[in-house]
């Protein structure tokens, strides 16, 4: 299968508006930007220029969260970013510079149409670099005041919403779509954002809306849209599934999955992706990942084993592998010291090195041995069980661990290895792990 490559924008292209909640006037230019850089926001008005990127770490919530996304750090914001994030999510867009001259983007119609004609006129250039995504692995709920989302595991992105107001003209509704570049322009692209008639003032009283007008929001009073006519018959619903689209590609990535959405808004949005975000790094914490083809017979220092595993301190546990058969037999050491952080807790009068780290560290030099070889060359282990567990002897600040691995039977998708360590030559641990192995 032809993976996808990463894309960005063939030339500069220039806007002007005003942002919906604040009024203020706003510059916008859009810039190629180099593979792996993902979307970058840029202050243009401040004297550091200083660069917001568009992940899920850099999310603001505020008390105006419910009506708009928020990026900021060190201080600095960029506000009112979903419309902008959904046409690139929308379109495919990996990477690009945003300057900006004031905090709040151009609002310009309300929807995403604007700023997906913007980079079209630019131009989509294809990178030389893979494209990346995340698929979801284990069913997710979050909920809020009687809205809920759940993001189930999927072969694609799905969404599926219901929408509820308590007003006449908002009555139930539901919408389900798979997305992609096709629907995302012909679906979602020119849903405009809208409010009650009764919210537009309240929320002029708070500050918000100062940019909003007829044209640009879609105020919805009691007997239908005010001076404006819908594009779509079920235009309100879909500018949710936009916005929706928009937040969740603050993951920095595409996302594989079906979300399930019921009358979600921002502030809900933003927390199914945070969700999202932990249950990754859990994935990525748990999987031994090669992304470093050792030789045969090479031996691998601190830095080269960093290389192939994904583990950094204080959970990397082999300083080196000083034998390396791929897909057969490996050797590693571990250099135990009193300045190893388990100490501090585990037995402190009389340190002891806790036996699971030990399995952990066969585990690891099981790792390198078991995805060097060719045919498992890119795929993830995952360390699923350990038999035949024995402790023969403790381990102590002073000792060096010397860590063997032997491959047993190793299948498409599971594999075995026996693991040794010993001390002065004598065995202290030994044990059966057993793997899960998948394609990256």
């Amino acid at each position: 299968m032809t993976l996808e490559k990463q894309k960005t924008i063939a030339r500069d292209i220039s806007c002007e508006g005003i942002g919906l909640h604040t009024g203020g006037k706003v510059k916008m230019t859009f810039k190629p930007a180099e593979p792996g850089t993902g979307i970058c926001f840029i202050r243009t008005d401040l004297a550091e220029r200083p660069s917001i990127k568009a992940t899920v770490d850099n999310v603001v919530l505020y008390s105006g969260s419910a009506r708009r996304s928020c990026l900021g750090t060190d201080g600095v914001q960029v506000t009112t970013i979903e419309h902008l994030m959904a046409a690139l999510a929308g379109i495919g867009v990996d990477n690009l510079y945003i300057e900006v001259d004031n905090a709040e983007m151009p609002g310009l119609d309300g929807s995403s149409a604007s700023f997906i004609e913007m980079l079209n006129k630019a131009g989509i250039k294809e990178q030389d670099k893979d494209r990346g995504s995340y698929a979801v692995r284990d069913p997710l709920y979050v909920e809020e005041e009687g809205s809920s989302i759940v993001a189930l595991p999927a072969a694609e992105f799905k969404i599926s919403y219901t929408l509820s107001y308590s007003h006449h003209l908002l009555k139930a509704d539901f919408k389900e779509l798979v997305l992609n570049e096709e629907t995302f322009k012909s679906e979602l692209a020119g849903a405009r954002t809208f409010c009650l008639e009764e919210e537009a003032l309240e929320l002029q009283r708070q500050g918000l809306g100062q940019g909003a007008n007829y044209q640009n929001t879609l105020v919805v009073g009691k007997s239908g849209v005010i001076n404006n006519k819908l594009r779509y018959e079920d235009e309100f619903i879909r500018h949710k599934i936009l916005d929706l689209i928009g937040d969740l590609y603050l993951l920095g990535e595409p996302i594989k999955a079906h979300i399930i959405a019921i009358k979600s808004g921002h502030s809900l949005n933003i927390k199914l992706l945070k969700k999202i975000s932990q249950q990754r790094q859990r994935h990525d914490a748990a999987a031994i990942a090669i992304t470093y083809h050792p030789q045969e017979g090479e031996q691998l220092d601190i830095n080269g084993i960093m290389n192939v595993l994904p583990h950094r301190e204080p959970f990397l546990f082999v300083d080196r592998i000083i034998s390396l058969e791929r897909g057969k037999r490996a050797v590693g050491i571990k250099n135990v010291t009193i300045n190893d952080y388990f100490f501090k807790g585990h037995f402190p009068g009389k340190p002891v090195m806790p036996g699971v780290i030990i399995v952990e560290a066969m585990a690891q030099v099981g790792g390198v041995m078991m995805l060097a070889s060719d045919e498992n060359r890119g795929k993830l282990a995952y360390f699923m069980a350990a038999d035949n567990l024995k402790f023969r002897k403790t381990v102590v600040p002073g000792d060096q661990l010397v860590l063997e691995v032997e491959a047993g039977k190793i299948r498409a998708r599971t594999g075995q290895v026996r693991g040794r360590a010993l001390v002065d030559g004598k065995i202290v641990a030994e044990a059966d792990l057993m793997f899960a192995l998948a394609e990256r």
